[in-house]
């Protein structure tokens, strides 16, 4: 077996200063995206291009291998189509307060509703108290009550005519009515009552017992009768004068949301629970307050909670949930205190990052989504039904019995985008039978590049891009070259460089340090090769001190000779970012 022996220039790559045609990246353009990855960029393109269920996106690599500027760099280009936006609303269920009901709207017009039904509210408070406190309303119900007054006085003195036909007078007290009989126009005591002639005696209790018996029909059914005509009428005057008041206010806005048939139904429900509830409206006077108010409270229900506002959006959402935790993903319902109990209402409903991101796009990281109790379930659970159900934890668990609310869920139309390393991917895609329903696009981000003179023009314009983000100095074409030759040392690959941006970001930071201490308004070449030494320096105890033992006879190693049973290798030992052989 021949060997063959690497000369030394094999052995490390060495990048010329003279192959870059600028003098420091000052004169270099910023890069979007990341260099090469086009395996990559296109599983990306193609994934955000399907609209078809489960083709979400799982992009995995290295950390720091520009997968999460890519990302969004691709997001946005994508991101010019206001079509899939949407406003969305919760407002009151007037049926089942505890089932909101939710509107959807062009984006823009949530805010606008919201607008209209708090100047409906205004509106109202001031018509219903002009229209109830109008001449016309109170001439019109005082004639009802004339007219009940009217009937109860007619019947009484009916009553009383008989009476006195019949020699009894009616005497009324506080909470009780009696008869009398009469002589000579005077009440009859009760010891002359008794010395009256028998027949006499029974003709009087015979009189007074039918008249008692008509006072009772007068009391217990006449009386009562009328009332409730009175209050029937009284009624429907009001439904005629809130009628007046409400109508022409509300057709107006059923009028300019005549395309929306939720909304013009919700209206409608608004109409109706105005009309029922129309003295909510009157401003009552409150002693020490200027004017009053009406109850605020009990106009609380026509409120209308603006869930999800894209008036000024520019564009489809783009959503990243740094904590994707299970409450933050599909929103939750607040409680406030109230007399040592805790209540809630549609107007305490808040949004989730599914919410957020419908219509457009959820980056989520796939560790910390996995680390979170029930957060995966629930987004698969979203993703399989498209649709955001708002649900606690409690109940999820069915750990309280307390009446809570159940909001209508939010059809969901959005791609998620999923970035973790591919063990991740692995361990998922073999376990999980869902994942493999629900990610069908694997975007593999690749850890080297190939080394080419079309790369190191474009880590050139990555370094500038570097340099302008972090605020840093720039570098000359000698610093590139540096850069460059320690991207191809961290590939570790013959005619590859290393596509781990985080490191070389690192470097770039470390090298502007060392340009600083020396007062350089630029970053040359020996600044970074500092920096290179530096970072070697600070992780390299362990080496240290490994080799001072096999320089001290500690460990023993033969490298001449024949020794029977022993073996000798060469290993990689790795502690750390830092890297030496053995």
């Amino acid at each position: 077996m021949m060997v063959e022996t690497l000369p030394v220039e094999r052995l490390r790559f060495r990048c010329e200063p003279e192959w870059f045609d600028f003098e420091t990246t000052e004169a270099l353009e910023g890069l979007e995206g990341v260099v090469g990855q086009a395996r990559a960029l296109g599983a990306i393109r193609f994934g955000m291009g399907v609209r078809q269920e489960g083709y979400n996106l799982f992009v995995l690599g290295r950390p720091g291998s520009g997968r999460h500027t890519a990302v969004r760099h691709l997001l946005k280009e994508q991101n010019d189509d206001r079509s899939r936006l949407h406003d969305w609303c919760y407002v009151n269920n007037f049926r089942d307060p505890n089932k909101p009901v939710l509107l959807r709207l062009p984006a823009g017009w949530g805010r606008r509703l919201v607008e209209d039904m708090a100047q409906l509210m205004d509106e109202l408070r001031t018509q219903v108290s002009a229209v109830f406190e109008s001449e016309e309303y109170h001439h019109r119900r005082q004639q009802i009550e004339d007219e009940f007054e009217q009937r109860q006085q007619a019947a009484f003195e009916e009553l009383n005519r008989k009476t006195e036909e019949n020699n009894v007078r009616l005497f009324q007290r506080p909470g009780e009515f009696t008869f009398a009989p009469l002589r000579d126009g005077k009440v009859i005591d009760a010891e002359a009552f008794q010395k009256l002639p028998r027949e006499e005696q029974e003709r009087i209790e015979k009189v007074i017992s039918e008249l008692q018996a008509e006072l009772e029909n007068i009391l217990r059914q006449q009386i009562p009768q009328w009332r409730r005509e009175r209050w029937e009428r009284i009624r429907q005057l009001n439904l005629e004068f809130a009628s007046r008041a409400v109508g022409h206010l509300l057709a107006a806005l059923k009028d300019r949301y005549r395309e929306h048939a939720d909304v013009v139904s919700y209206l409608e429900a608004v109409e109706q629970d105005v009309i029922d509830n129309i003295f909510d409206f009157q401003i009552q006077e409150q002693p020490g307050v200027m004017g009053g108010k009406a109850p605020e409270e009990g106009l609380q229900r026509y409120k209308v909670n603006l869930l999800i506002d894209n008036a000024d959006a520019s564009g489809l959402p783009i959503v990243y949930e740094d904590n994707p935790r299970y409450q933050a993903l599909v929103g939750r319902i607040e409680h406030i205190q109230q007399f040592g109990a805790l209540v809630t209402d549609f107007t305490l409903i808040r949004a989730g990052a599914l919410h957020r991101a419908n219509g457009g796009y959820l980056v989520l990281d796939a560790h910390k989504l996995l680390a979170q109790p029930f957060a995966w379930e629930a987004l698969k659970r979203a993703l399989f039904s498209r649709e955001v159900h708002i649900e606690s934890l409690a109940q999820e668990l069915s750990l309280v019995s307390t009446v809570s609310l159940e909001p209508q869920p939010m059809p969901l139309d959005l791609k998620v985008v999923l970035i973790g390393e591919r063990l991740l991917y692995y361990m998922l895609s073999a376990l999980d039978p869902e994942f493999n329903e629900l990610f069908k696009v694997a975007a593999d981000f690749d850890d080297v590049i190939e080394r080419s003179p079309e790369n190191f023009r474009l880590y050139a314009r990555v370094v500038a891009t570097l340099v302008r983000k972090h605020g840093l100095r720039h570098l000359s074409r000698g610093a590139v070259a540096a850069v460059v030759e320690q991207a191809a040392r961290l590939a570790a690959e013959e005619g590859k460089l290393s596509t781990h941006m985080r490191s070389i970001a690192d470097l770039l930071a470390e090298a502007d340090y060392w340009a600083g201490t020396r007062g350089a308004e630029r970053v040359e070449d020996r600044d970074v090769r500092r920096a290179i030494d530096a970072q070697v320096e600070r992780l390299d105890r362990v080496r240290q001190r490994l080799y001072e033992e096999i320089a001290e006879g500690t460990l023993r190693i033969q490298t001449e000779g024949e020794v029977t049973g022993q073996i000798n290798g060469l290993s990689v030992v790795m502690t750390g970012p830092l890297a030496f052989g053995v």
